[in-house]
């Protein structure tokens, strides 16, 4: 991929040092701060950031991981050779429900489709953003008007916090180094088909992920945020996975990687 390709889905950061993946955060922002504290005292010139997504969900403080993220973009970017491209943020399952719940009045069954996304994590976001799961209900029972209402009230109550919309308008769904050495996914890829052509395997396939045996379109490494077992920090030749569950009562983990895909740096959250 030449980097100045498909740049409004995948992000490439470019003359990279180092680069640091954060896997997911699930609404723990307490998490984030301890790790964000522990990076910025090792970061180095040339670093770079990846958030491998699932920043909503499950947690309590689902707006502080996001203003954290904020805060940490603006302190980054005051450092010399910094730019905004430097810091990629990855669409995780739960942005792509969060997706498409504002789109739920375009559903055939709306209410199957919530029971899906409440099973997955999605109430947490709504209470999160002053809604709930019975008052989403009760406007899909009253059909599409009541519910496309619904959603644009949701849409509004984003975008009253200021930068939250801004961080889930900017999601890419990969990101990859400059030359190809380093490629970052949420969940899965799938291993027979090319980069540009996955559809929803970067959320849904972590299955596929297991499948990689050997090294995946010219890419040293794979690094994934988002292990549905949470077996935290795995590594195989030619693919790392950084879950060690938080969200699940496990800590928030972020791995430091050299553009030869060797981890230099790896840390954690209490």
């Amino acid at each position: 991929m030449k980097a100045n390709q498909h740049s409004e889905k995948f992000g490439c950061l470019s003359y990279a040092g180092r680069v640091w993946a954060v896997s997911c955060i699930h609404g723990e922002a307490e998490r984030l701060k301890q790790l964000h504290d522990i990076m910025s005292a090792r970061w180095q010139h040339g670093d770079r950031i990846v958030y491998l997504g699932n920043y909503l969900g499950r947690g309590d403080d689902i707006k502080g991981v996001l203003n954290e993220m904020l805060r940490f973009r603006i302190d980054r970017l005051c450092l010399p050779g910094m730019m905004p491209e430097d810091i990629v943020y990855l669409r995780g399952a739960q942005e792509e429900m969060w997706r498409k719940l504002l789109q739920i009045q375009l559903a055939t069954e709306p209410s199957n489709v919530f029971d899906w996304m409440v099973e997955h994590g999605i109430a947490k976001t709504l209470e999160a953003y002053g809604e709930s799961e019975q008052e989403a209900r009760a406007y899909f029972r009253e059909g599409i008007l009541a519910t496309t209402r619904w959603t644009g009230r949701l849409r509004d109550r984003i975008q009253s916090y200021p930068g939250h919309n801004d961080i889930l308008i900017s999601l890419r769904r990969a990101a990859y180094t400059m030359n190809g050495e380093l490629l970052f996914v949420h969940a899965g890829i799938d291993p027979s088909r090319p980069v540009t052509e996955q559809t929803d395997t970067f959320w849904w396939g972590s299955g596929y992920f297991d499948q990689i045996s050997k090294s995946y379109s010219g890419f040293r490494k794979v690094i994934r945020g988002f292990d549905r077992s949470h077996e935290g920090v795995t590594e195989t030749d030619f693919t790392v996975s950084l879950d060690s569950g938080c969200g699940f009562d496990g800590p928030l983990t972020s791995a430091c990687f050299t553009l030869d895909g060797e981890i230099d740096d790896l840390i954690s959250s209490d």
